[in-house]
């Protein structure tokens, strides 16, 4: 039995590969050096036509009827944003839910015909592909962006194709105090590779789960491709075992089947909150972090109500709703006067990958991962 990837898995994974293909070899332009602490030079994306902005917003952005209803990708959020939205505007979202890859395949499939007028989605990368590839709606301000935190003010590409609504951890350290005595319990991700571990070590699918990409980028970013192929090939040998999504890998590390896991935070809080028998560890290095961020369709014919949207899911209070009611609520917000939760580890380090080096590469390290499958 392959430990990195389940048969279960390998289909969607390939599917995905087909989208990122497409999406992360781009004809975007070559990116200057990534900084892996900054975000700044993901101002490098391409700037739109002056000539392409102007004639998308136009009849679109009329004043919108009461009760227009638009359709938003998503793959958190699903169960409150909608009334959340309606009850502040009026207006009506269509909510599509899926995982990162399912939610990223429906694009792509679509890519002649958009289904969507909105994707909100923990996949900056995913998201900065197809803002190369001229799916986005560029050129406009949401008046609550003045609002944004100046680490995710730099999120925001030159084109403002996209704006942030948080980050998360898309990997702490978990591990179950049953197996794992503290003084025995890793304190860095280059513990992972110690034989202490084998065989004992679970993490979520990067061709799968939306953070999980984020996830392992940051790692091929910081240390170089060739040393982040090694990293992680180490952990291979070292019978780590790979499920598709977060939830799964929560599931296995109380059941026992793996004792160690690199777990996405809001699943790995809630298995705290749960009285599981795990602890946190946030390493000293930094955990790589997972931005979500919000794009428009570029030919959306409810541009008026889109805009409306994500301007409210930058508004601080929103936000703050989503932290005290939502699904996904352990992240850090991106606007100025919202508050994390409060047992949250209050100095929470982000490690985020460059958007434009990580969609530049996403298509070869999903690539890599799945070549190791079949290995």
């Amino acid at each position: 039995m392959k430990l990195w990837k389940t048969k279960s898995t390998a289909a969607l994974g390939l599917l995905l590969l087909t989208f990122t293909t497409a999406c992360g070899n781009g004809s975007g332009q070559p990116t200057a050096q990534a900084s892996t602490d900054s975000a700044a030079s993901n101002k490098t994306t391409a700037t739109a036509a002056s000539t392409e902005t102007a004639s998308t917003e136009t009849a679109a952005d009329a004043k919108p009827a009461a009760g227009e209803e638009i359709t938003v990708y998503l793959n958190d959020f699903d169960a409150v944003i909608g009334d959340m939205f309606e009850k502040k505007t009026g207006y009506k979202l269509n909510v599509v839910v899926g995982n990162g890859a399912e939610i990223m395949s429906r694009v792509e499939a679509e890519k002649g015909n958009p289904q969507w007028d909105v994707l909100w989605i923990d996949s900056m990368p995913s998201v900065n592909g197809l803002d190369r590839q001229g799916q986005l709606l560029q050129g406009w301000t949401p008046d609550n962006a003045g609002k944004l935190k100046d680490q995710f003010e730099a999120q925001v590409p030159e084109d403002k194709a996209y704006y942030p609504t948080g980050a998360h951890a898309a990997g702490v350290l978990v591990y179950n105090t049953k197996e794992i005595a503290e003084a025995d319990a890793p304190k860095s991700w280059a513990d992972l590779t110690k034989d202490v571990y084998k065989d004992r070590i679970g993490t979520a699918d990067p061709a799968i789960a939306a953070p999980a990409y984020p996830f392992v980028s940051w790692f091929f970013e910081n240390k170089g491709m060739e040393s982040g192929e090694q990293y992680f090939g180490d952990l291979m040998k070292n019978g780590m075992r790979v499920y598709p999504k977060n939830p799964q890998v929560a599931q296995a590390l109380t059941s026992g089947e793996v004792d160690v896991a690199m777990l996405q935070e809001t699943n790995a809080y809630s298995l705290v909150n749960d009285g599981e028998p795990v602890k946190i560890v946030w390493p000293a290095e930094g955990a790589p972090g997972s931005v979500r961020v919000a794009a428009i369709q570029k030919d959306t014919k409810h541009a008026a109500v889109a805009k409306e949207f994500v301007n409210f899911l930058l508004d601080p209070q929103v936000q703050q709703q989503l932290i005290d009611e939502g699904d996904e609520s352990y992240f850090e917000p991106s606007a100025e006067g919202a508050k994390t939760k409060p047992d949250r580890e209050p100095n929470a380090k982000l490690n985020i990958a460059d958007a434009a080096w990580a969609s530049e590469h996403e298509a070869e390290i999903k690539q890599w991962f799945a070549d190791q499958a079949i290995q």
